[in-house]
């Protein structure tokens, strides 16, 4: 059956659907998964992978900056309060001493900078 198609195709494309399609006909006869249906090959993002990574690590400092913020502003909340001991930790800084506002304040423009220096 698929002799007469491949001898009735006119072009490589032609050549090139039909072969896809018994392909995927047997594929699905034999239960086979495609790791892209409809496609043979994977078209790369236009974005670089070098840039989705500062666009990662930017959104997750704004994050931090955000909870940190909160926490300043008397949000106690169980997350919000792991997050400030995570950012903290390494540090010899605890969440009751009583310049803890201070070092808030000093590690979120330390974020701000970061930031704009990886924007």
């Amino acid at each position: 059956m698929l002799v007469t198609y491949l001898e009735a195709s006119r072009d490589l494309c032609e050549t090139d659907s039909i072969l896809f399609g018994a392909a995927m006909a047997v594929c699905r006869i034999i239960g086979a998964k495609l790791p892209m249906a409809g496609r043979a090959t994977t078209q790369s993002s236009a974005i670089p992978a070098w840039r989705k990574r500062i666009e990662v690590r930017i959104a997750k400092a704004r994050a931090l900056i955000g909870r940190l913020t909160s926490f300043r502003s008397g949000n106690n909340r169980p997350r919000i309060v792991r997050t400030v001991r995570m950012a903290f930790a390494g540090t010899n800084i605890s969440l009751s001493q009583p310049d803890i506002t201070q070092k808030l304040t000093e590690l979120i423009d330390d974020l701000k900078q970061k930031i704009a220096a990886w924007g």
